[in-house]
C-alpha cells in the first residue's frame, strides 16, 4: 500500500476510485426527476370580433351570434355596433371630398345599429349603395359572431341570389374561380383598421403567374375602401386563383362575379389555404353545370387526385381520376356527368400544395350560378347567418365526413318567435347527406343556424344552400361551412431573456 501511496499514478488511481464510488453513491440516491409538462396553448373564448361586410347596398344584412348555452356566448354585457367603413374626411361613398363637420373633426359617427342580445337574429334590408359595414363586437356579442349579406335580383346583369359571408380582415386571403377574360370579376377591399394597409395581388391563370403592367399593389389608408376590376390588372385569364396578402396592416377582401344577364352573379367564398389535401364541400343535389378549379400556386407540377363524397360512398369518379396541374397555374375539370344532381364534396389530394373552389349552375333558360371553395373541418362549430324557407326559397346543408363517421347538432336561431328543438344528424363515414332546414311554425320564414359537432365526431365539413326557382330559372346561392370565431388559442407563455432584454 505504502508503494501505491508512494507512487503518484497509483495515488490518482485510488482518488478516482474514491470518486467513482462518492457519485455512484449520490446517483443511486438521487431523487427521481420531475417530469416538466410541456406548455401547451390555451383554449380562451374570442372577447372581440370584427367583420366587414364589402358592398351591402340593397342587399338583406344578417347578424347573429349563438346563445351562451350552445358555449359561445361569452361572460359579461356585450354589443355588435355596425358602422360604415369611411376613412376621416369621407363622404358616404368612402371617398374623400365633402362631409360634415364631425366627420371632419374626427367625431365618431352615428351606428347604422346596435344589436346587444346573442342568440337573436338580427336582419335588415339595406338601401343601394353606400359604404361596406364594419360588424364589431365585444363581450358576450363576441363568441361566434357571424354576419352575411345576401341580394336577390330578377332581372337584369345582376339577376341572381348573390351572397357573401362577411369577412374577418387578414394578412391573406385565396380565391379561385373564372378570370377576368371570362366574366365581370370585382375584388372589394377594405382597411376597417387605424392603421394603413400595403396590399399585394398576386394572379395564378390557366397559363401560368399573371404579373400586371399596371402593378398588382395598393395602399389602402385607415378607413378607406376600393373596388378593383381585375380586367384593369389581368385582362387575359379566363380561369384564375388570387392572393390577396398584407405587407403590413390587415384587409377584409371579397371578390365578386358576374357572367352578364342571363349567364349569373355570385361571391366567390374564400378558400382554404393551400394544403396537400383539400376538401371541397357543399355542393347541392340540384342539376345543371359543375366545373373544378384547382391551382397550383408553387414552384412544381402536379397531378391531383380527385374523389367525390357522395350519398353512396366515397370514390373516384370514373375517368376523372385526376386533373394535371402546371405550377403556378390554375386548371380546370368538369364534373358534371360525376356529381351534377347529387349532393356532394370533394377531396383533392397533390404531391404539393393547392388550392380549389368550385362553380356550380343553376338550371333555366336564364341561369344563376353559385361557388364553393375548399374549407377546414367545422370541429370548434359553425354558424351561418342567413337561412330562409318560404313557399319559393329553401335553405339546406350539405354535410360530409369523408374521412371518418360524423355527428352533429343543428340548431335553428328564427328572427322571432320559438325556436324549434336542436337536430341530432349523424354522417356515416365517407358520406354525404342533405338536411332540409326548416323553422318551427309561426316563427318566420328567416332564421340562422348553428352547427355544433358531437363528442367523437370525426371531421365535418359541409355548406348552406339557399335556391328559389323562377319561371325563368333556379336562383342560387352557396357558403361553405366556416369555422365559427369561438375560441382562440394562446400561445403558452416561458421564460425567456428575451423578454428583458434588448
Amino acid at each position: 500500500m505504502k508503494a501505491v501511496i508512494e507512487n503518484r499514478f497509483g495515488l490518482l488511481a485510488l482518488v478516482l476510485v474514491a470518486l467513482a464510488a462518492l457519485y455512484g453513491a449520490a446517483y443511486v440516491g438521487r431523487p427521481a426527476p420531475v417530469v416538466q409538462p410541456r406548455p401547451q396553448a390555451v383554449k380562451a373564448p374570442v372577447e372581440a370580433v370584427s367583420l366587414v361586410c364589402p358592398a351591402p347596398g340593397g342587399s338583406r344584412m344578417s347578424v347573429v351570434t349563438p346563445p351562451g348555452d350552445e358555449g359561445t356566448g361569452g361572460e359579461g354585457a356585450g354589443s355588435a355596433v355596425l358602422t360604415q367603413v369611411r376613412a376621416p374626411g369621407a363622404g358616404g361613398d368612402g371617398k374623400k371630398g365633402k362631409a360634415d363637420k364631425k366627420h371632419r373633426d374626427g367625431e365618431s359617427r352615428k351606428p347604422e345599429a346596435v344589436i346587444d342580445t346573442p342568440g337573436v337574429l338580427w336582419q335588415r334590408e339595406m338601401p343601394t349603395g353606400g359604404a361596406p359595414i364594419l360588424v364589431a363586437a365585444t363581450g358576450s356579442m363576441a363568441p361566434g359572431l357571424e354576419s352575411a349579406q345576401t341580394a336577390r335580383e330578377t332581372s337584369g346583369t345582376q339577376r341572381g341570389l348573390a351572397g357573401v359571408r362577411c369577412v374577418e380582415p387578414g394578412a391573406e386571403t385565396w380565391f379561385v374561380g373564372p378570370g377576368p377574360a371570362g366574366a365581370d370579376v370585382r375584388l372589394h377591399l377594405a382597411n376597417a383598421d387605424a392603421a394603413p394597409a400595403d396590399v399585394s395581388l398576386m394572379i395564378y391563370s390557366g397559363e401560368g403567374p399573371v404579373l400586371s403592367e399596371r402593378g398588382s399593389g395598393v395602399i389602402l389608408q385607415p378607413g378607406e375602401h376600393q373596388v378593383i376590376d381585375l380586367r384593369d390588372v389581368a385582362p387575359s385569364p379566363l380561369v384564375m386563383a388570387l392572393r390577396v396578402s398584407t405587407g403590413n396592416g390587415r384587409v377584409a377582401a371579397a371578390v365578386k362575379v358576374s357572367f352578364g344577364e342571363g349567364k349569373g352573379v355570385d361571391w366567390l367564398p374564400a378558400a382554404a389555404a393551400p394544403a396537400t389535401t383539400v376538401v371541397v364541400p357543399g355542393i347541392p343535389g340540384t342539376a345543371g353545370r359543375r366545373e373544378l378549379y384547382v391551382a397550383a400556386p408553387g414552384e412544381e407540377d402536379t397531378v391531383v387526385q380527385v374523389k367525390a363524397v357522395l350519398k353512396d360512398g366515397f370514390y373516384a369518379l370514373k375517368n376523372k381520376e385526376d386533373v394535371d396541374v402546371p405550377a403556378g397555374s390554375t386548371a380546370t375539370m368538369d364534373l358534371t356527368t360525376g356529381v351534377g344532381g347529387q349532393p356532394a364534396a370533394l377531396v383533392l389530394t397533390s404531391d404539393v400544395p393547392i388550392v380549389a373552389g368550385m362553380v356550380m349552375t343553376g338550371t333555366g333558360s336564364s341561369l344563376d350560378v353559385a361557388f364553393t371553395a375548399g374549407a377546414q373541418p367545422i370541429d370548434l362549430g359553425s354558424v351561418v347567418a342567413d337561412g330562409r324557407t318560404s313557399r319559393k326559397q329553401t335553405s339546406r346543408l350539405v354535410l360530409s365526413a369523408p374521412f371518418a363517421a360524423g355527428a352533429v347538432r343543428i340548431r335553428i336561431l328564427p328572427t322571432k318567435g320559438t325556436a324549434p328543438e336542436p337536430m341530432d344528424v349523424p354522417v356515416p363515414a365517407g358520406r354525404t347527406r342533405e338536411i332540409k332546414l326548416r323553422p318551427a311554425a309561426g316563427a318566420g320564414s328567416a332564421f340562422a343556424v348553428v352547427v355544433q359537432p358531437q363528442d367523437g365526431s370525426g371531421p365535418v365539413y359541409g355548406g348552406r344552400v339557399l335556391d328559389e326557382p323562377t319561371g325563368d330559372g333556379l336562383l342560387i346561392t352557396a357558403q361553405p361551412l366556416a369555422l365559427a370565431r369561438i375560441w382562440a388559442l394562446v400561445p403558452p407563455t416561458v421564460d425567456s431573456p428575451g423578454a428583458v432584454l434588448p
